[in-house]
């Protein structure tokens, strides 16, 4: 059976209805709204044909089709006219960027925020994994006469406190000392680099103060392995609640759950990472509780070999063009300020 241009179209005006009303369509609605020039039984006829093809479905017995994940996959790969982002659209990705955004956790969670308001979706973001695995500074400050606060800062400007205990706190003159001598020692230094050899040589520099070395270390390799792992940023997880997909409350619940497991949600975005953008429909989702969910997914780069992802999940009649056209406009808009912060940290 072929799949001419006159499935085509009934297909696309079946597709475009229900992803705009969320309501099973008739051949009577189709013949009236969509000016094809055919009668609702040559329609009837053809959506039959469709339905046989595996591109619609008849959710029941007395209601109109439904497009099927087949048929929406056959939408998105082919049938689908890509949306240019509009002025106010583009004004306000900009107006997010446009802030003083000087560290990355910061501006992925007002970009998660802003695509989530814009889409109407869940927005899931990862950071760029890697670009916060060097010591970008280290800051000791003395709290009392029994500890220091030690401040480490990796690239990103991911920073993390600890504090130390010592017996005796030195002068503040020797812990700036102290501070200049880490930091001479360890600056840009990943965490595989902090070998037996380096930590002979700061043992060496710093004996007088050695037993802030054993705490020191601890400190830096807990940020470090913090730094390491995988960021997410949310935004819009309640915005499901208002498709009628998902008025089921078992349905809802079970997607509330995936959307909370972090190591699901990781290794969704991480699985795409290497494609640009990347469309998963329906049951094309591993996850059996996301099956009801469309997710796309575009990957930023910061530098050239460092990604994130962003992933917008919805119901699978979301408006595909337009997020797409909306995530296409945010990983530009998010490269620039990337770009800028990076070549801030190569200038600092």
């Amino acid at each position: 059976m072929a799949l001419n241009d006159r499935k085509i179209q009934i297909l696309q005006a079946i597709i475009n209805n229900y992803i705009e009303t969320a309501e099973p369509v008739g051949s009577r609605t189709i013949a009236k709204k969509y000016n094809l020039g055919i009668s609702s039984a040559t329609i009837r006829n053809e959506m039959s044909d469709l339905e046989e093809m595996g591109f619609i479905l008849q959710p029941h017995a007395s209601s109109g089709r439904i497009p099927s994940d087949m048929g929406y996959r056959l939408y998105v790969d082919h049938l689908m006219q890509k949306k240019e982002l509009g002025e106010e659209e583009q004004r306000y990705l900009q107006s997010v960027i446009s802030r003083d955004i000087s560290q990355i956790d910061f501006l992925m969670e007002e970009t998660a925020k802003a695509l989530s308001i814009l889409t109407n979706y869940t927005t899931i973001i990862s950071e760029p994994k890697g670009q916060r695995t060097r010591i970008k500074q280290i800051r000791l400050i003395p709290l009392d006469s029994a500890s220091v606060l030690l401040v480490i800062a990796t690239e990103g400007n991911f920073i993390k406190n600890h504090v130390i205990k010592m017996g005796c706190v030195p002068t503040e003159e020797k812990i700036f000392d102290i501070g200049i001598c880490l930091n001479r020692l360890l600056q840009g230094c990943a965490l595989r680099e902090i070998d037996t050899p380096l930590v002979a040589r700061m043992q060496e520099e710093l004996w007088e103060y050695r037993e802030l070395l054993p705490p020191i270390l601890k400190a830096i390799e807990t940020t470090m392995r913090s730094a390491e792992k995988v960021q997410l940023h949310m935004s819009g997880t309640k915005n499901i609640l208002a498709f009628p997909e998902f008025a089921d409350i078992q349905k809802a619940k079970s997607l509330f759950q995936a959307l909370e497991e972090k190591d699901v949600l990781v290794t969704l975005l991480e699985e795409s990472k290497h494609n640009d953008l990347q469309v998963l429909i329906g049951s094309e989702n591993t996850v059996q509780s996301m099956q009801d969910c469309s997710v796309i997914t575009a990957t930023y780069k910061m530098g050239d070999n460092t990604r994130g992802t962003i992933g917008i999940v919805g119901p699978t009649r979301m408006d595909y063009s337009q997020v797409i056209s909306v995530l296409n406009g945010m990983v530009q808009n998010i490269e620039k300020v990337l770009k800028n912060l990076s070549d801030g940290d190569k200038n600092t």
